[in-house]
């Protein structure tokens, strides 16, 4: 131990030395390791500066330090009392509704939002023309109520500034348009654009009826006496147990955003991750082709008597310095991607954030970096370690047959354990990434395999008349070919790209065909018992062809599941939207004709007994209920104990009507309510489409209207937005990918350019050997492209039909590019390596065999 201590010095002086020359061989290394490092780095530190900014931004983003919220119901008098003496306290009511033109030709679902002039506490309600925010409490002029509106629904509707809008039975007059609305973030993501009104004005609609899909929000800024915000939580829930409001406070403004960003960081970080461990294959090989080409340097240590460890150590050293530098250029770009991507969100997003670098991001970044480095440069370093000197001196490379020694073999083993421990450690769905290591491990081993199989197939191929092509089967069977270095180095890269845009071809195809064709044309909401009738005889006049379904409609929050508080429970992040906010509730004698039962059987006609839910299958089993247990449900401010009584599958899929929770009827005997219903009409055209918005909208203006496929239009700009950026991050292991391509040619150059020269001397043409070596850069490229296709397909295949529980099927177009894109990239990349080495003149070659 302390002779090899001593040898450190020497070591790390003579790498020194030796590197004075350059990096020659190393670029590619040096490109690998910074590019992977980057993309870690970047992610993280943009997600670390986004959920930073909102924490920071919190009591802005909430519009107060505590934010209580109620469904369906204003708070009562006591309620409010005890709110108002914590501080000031702001009350706002959301809803949606239609807008519509005085004369009934057009019309547009809006995000109804009335606020009283406390409003916002914290924070700017800003608009175009400025300052016109105060004009929102004007008394009105001859019943015409102040409006603020989004931008989007101006160019919607072709309206400016002074014209006027009709919602509901109230007329309104816009002043501006919003620009900043401080807390829009907290509330969620919305369909329809932005409507701001006064209280008074909201009240002039008469939307405010019985059973109305009604949010109304109490904000409070609190005074320097008040309590903590744990402390006024606890109290609100010990004096007011069956208030069933939601609390959020300044510290979780936007809990949905931030949770969403965290994913999306996590994604991205694997994706990174990849493009580093696609990378490491480009290390291995750019450490292999350096050591071959320092076999003179090493052949020499050992002579003058250095011994095989300290030659080890020169080289290590080499290779973690330059590591280093690579992991140091990754880490700089990283810094630098918050500085860069943040003006560009605060377009979309009211976030801020100065020149911060996010340590927790960058450590992460380069531990990364360190381990894939370390987990793929070992097995080369040992295999340098096992060549005699003499075997140097004879023209041998370092690459061995056989494995180094054990001592190698397991410090490889632990980095790669390291470096699997790390990506599980480190992410925020675990078992997310528990799968994704196992399945880059699994990966791994059938590229490999697939290598092989190329390899035993091109030695059985039948004999050619073509020279060209025998030269380019024999090249994929010898020793030392490049097969396995592309179809692994090229194949993980095309897996990840086939996967994505299977994946997003399908939904694409979801929502703007199968989906569409599927759902109902319309969404009626906020129906009222007295309206029914007269509902029911304009959608018989208007769509005669059309199907008609109805159901009670009422909003609840699941408080406690089997005696336990909702928020004292671990809940799987893909069952946390039950618990999130109200649910839509209803209760119905038969099981829908869109479900069927899995487990339980449904109650009886004219039942009377104790309350009973039956509950939606795949969210039981994420929350882990189970026939027997209770859910505790806050239904207009009332508290109801109920036992679930069978589970059923819902299609989600099909966007019909659909609830988690369907309640016995006798559950909500005599609770006021109101109905919602669809219309399904495949033969309905937009032209009657539009006349049956108009028309409802115009006979029933408290009724909202939401046409479906403007709903799927929305959906599919944003999954369009989503594409785009996860294909530019998929992009970065297909750079890595082509890196580690070129890497591994430029490997075998001097192997090549020996081969071109014997051949040219024994009458070769140019010619020839560029046809040979595109042919087997086209049939390594094919065969790739055949694995990622499968590979690809079947993870695709899974995620769409199992996670996301919809039809997969296989795109020709993409199978298509994919193939292209392989075949080009090798030929291209692999011509670009070989083209110089052709023309080199045959003596000095010769000289050296």
């Amino acid at each position: 131990m302390r002779k090899s201590l001593a040898l450190v010095p020497v070591s790390f002086r003579i790498a020194l030395r030796e590197m004075r020359g350059g990096l020659s061989g190393f670029y590619i290394f040096l490109a690998c390791i910074a590019l992977g490092t980057a993309a870690i780095a970047a992610v993280n530190s943009v997600s670390s500066a986004i959920t930073a900014s909102i924490a920071s931004e919190g009591r802005t983003l909430l519009a107060g330090d505590i934010r209580f919220e109620l469904n369906n119901r204003e708070a009562s008098q006591s309620e409010l009392a005890f709110l108002q003496k914590f501080g000031a306290v702001s009350q706002s009511v959301g809803l949606r509704s239609m807008a519509r033109l005085a004369d009934g030709t057009d019309q547009s679902l809006v995000e109804l939002k009335a606020v009283d002039e406390s409003y916002p506490l914290y924070g700017e309600l800003t608009t175009e023309p400025a300052g016109l925010a105060a004009s929102l409490f004007a008394p009105p002029e001859e019943s015409t109520y102040t409006a603020l509106v989004a931008p989007l629904l101006l160019d919607r509707m072709g309206l400016s500034a002074g014209d006027h809008l009709l919602i509901g039975d109230a007329r309104f007059r816009i002043a501006a348009a919003v620009v900043t609305e401080p807390d829009a973030l907290s509330e969620g993501f919305g369909f329809a654009p932005r409507l701001m009104t006064s209280l008074a004005g909201l009240r002039a609609t008469g939307l405010l009826q019985t059973g109305s899909l009604v949010e109304y929000t109490y904000k409070i800024r609190l005074s320097p006496s008040a309590p903590s915000i744990e402390d006024i939580r606890e109290a609100s829930q010990r004096d007011f147990p069956n208030a069933g409001w939601s609390i959020r406070s300044s510290n979780r403004a936007a809990p949905s955003l931030t949770e969403n960003v965290q994913r999306f960081s996590q994604f991205l970080t694997l994706v990174g991750l990849t493009a580093l461990v696609v990378g490491g294959v480009g290390v291995a090989n750019a450490v292999r082709a350096f050591l071959d080409s320092k076999r003179t340097v090493i052949a020499t240590l050992k002579c003058v008597g250095a011994p095989a460890g300290a030659v080890v150590m020169v080289y290590f050293f080499q290779i973690a310095l330059i590591a280093l530098v690579g992991i140091v250029i990754g880490l700089v770009v990283g810094a630098a991607a918050p500085m860069l991507a943040m003006p560009y969100l605060a377009r979309f997003l009211p976030i801020s954030a100065g020149p911060e670098l996010h340590g927790q991001a960058l450590v992460l970044a380069a531990l990364f970096g360190i381990l894939t480095t370390l987990a793929f440069a070992i097995i080369p370093l040992g295999h340098a370690r096992k060549v005699p000197a003499t075997a140097l001196f004879r023209e041998h490379g370092t690459q061995s047959k056989g494995l180094p020694s054990w001592s190698y073999l397991t410090a490889t083993a632990v980095t790669l354990l390291a470096l699997a421990t790390l990506a599980i450690w480190s992410a925020e769905d675990r078992f997310l990434a528990l799968l994704f290591v196992g399945s880059m491990a699994v990966v791994f081993a059938v590229l490999r395999f697939v290598a092989w199989i190329v390899t035993e197939i091109a030695r059985r191929a039948p004999t050619t008349s073509s020279a060209a092509l025998r030269l380019a089967i024999g090249n994929i069977h010898r020793p030392g070919a490049l097969t396995a270095s592309v179809v692994l180095s090229l194949g993980l890269g095309l897996s990840l790209l086939v996967t994505l845009a299977l994946i997003d071809g399908n939904l694409r195809r979801e929502l703007t065909g199968n989906l569409s064709e599927r759902a109902p044309n319309f969404f009626f909401v906020d129906l009222q018992r007295d309206q029914l009738d007269q509902f029911r005889a304009l959608i018989s006049e208007k769509s005669p062809t059309g199907v008609l379904a109805e159901v009670p409609m009422l909003r609840g929050r699941i408080l406690e599941l089997n005696g336990m508080d909702v928020t004292k429970i671990d809940v799987p992040p893909e069952g946390r939207w039950v618990l999130r906010g109200d649910r839509g509730i209803t209760y119905s004698e038969k099981l829908p004709e869109n479900a069927s039962l899995t487990q339980g059987s449904w109650w009886p006609e004219n039942y009377q007994g104790e309350p009973l839910v039956s509950f939606s299958e795949e969210e039981a089993t994420e929350l882990g209920l189970k026939l027997g247990d209770t859910v505790t449900v806050n239904v207009l401010g009332r508290s109801l104990t109920v036992k679930i009584a069978n589970f059923r599958k819902v299609e989600w899929e099909s966007l019909s009507i659909n609830f988690v929770m369907v309640f016995s009827p006798n559950t909500f005997a005599g609770a006021p309510h109101a109905w919602l219903a669809t219309l399904t009409d495949p033969t309905a055209t937009a032209e009657q489409e539009a006349d049956i918005l108009r028309s409802v909208t115009n006979t029933l203006p408290t009724v909202t209207t939401v046409r479906v496929k403007d709903a799927l239009d929305t959906v599919n700009r944003l999954v369009a937005q989503l594409a785009i950026a996860i294909r530019a991050a998929a992009s970065v292991a297909l750079v890595a990918s082509i890196l580690v391509l070129s890497g591994a040619l430029a490997a075998g150059n001097k192997a090549r350019g020996r081969d071109a020269v014997i051949l040219k001397t024994l009458g070769a043409t140019r010619v020839m050997l560029i046809r040979a070596f595109s042919y087997e850069y086209l049939l390594l490229g094919a065969a790739t492209a055949a694995f990622a296709l499968l590979a690809g397909g079947v993870a695709a295949w899974f995620i769409v039909s199992k996670i996301m529980n919809l039809p997969a099927t296989f795109l020709p177009s993409v199978a298509i590019g994919t193939l292209l894109v392989a075949m080009i990239t090798t030929i291209v990349v692999g011509l670009i390596g070989t083209w110089r080495i052709l023309g080199q003149k045959a003596a000095p070659v010769l000289r050296e065999l």
